[in-house]
């Protein structure tokens, strides 16, 4: 299981990720489905890591152990009403 760091530290390589699709889809490297596909992925996992995060600090402060803290599927993380 990851810890806060490892998470957090896939966080921002997923951001590294949509900046460099981003600019090669503007400098006409990708094209916009290729693009759109995998940011659409990116945001998936990104929904997930938060996700992640905020279940492994309510159970730590609930007194649980925050490895205990699971990744959610897509259907889940993707209909949360805010």
């Amino acid at each position: 299981m990851a810890d806060d760091a490892e998470i957090s530290h896939r966080i921002g390589a997923l951001v590294d990720e949509e900046k460099r699709l981003r600019e090669q889809l503007t400098a006409g490297q990708i094209a916009r489905d290729d693009e759109h596909s995998r940011l659409a992925a990116i945001e998936v996992e990104l929904d997930q890591c938060w996700d992640l995060l905020r279940q492994r600090a309510a159970l730590r402060d609930a007194g649980g152990d925050p490895a205990s803290a699971t990744v959610r599927p897509a259907s889940v993380v993707e209909n949360y009403q805010g």
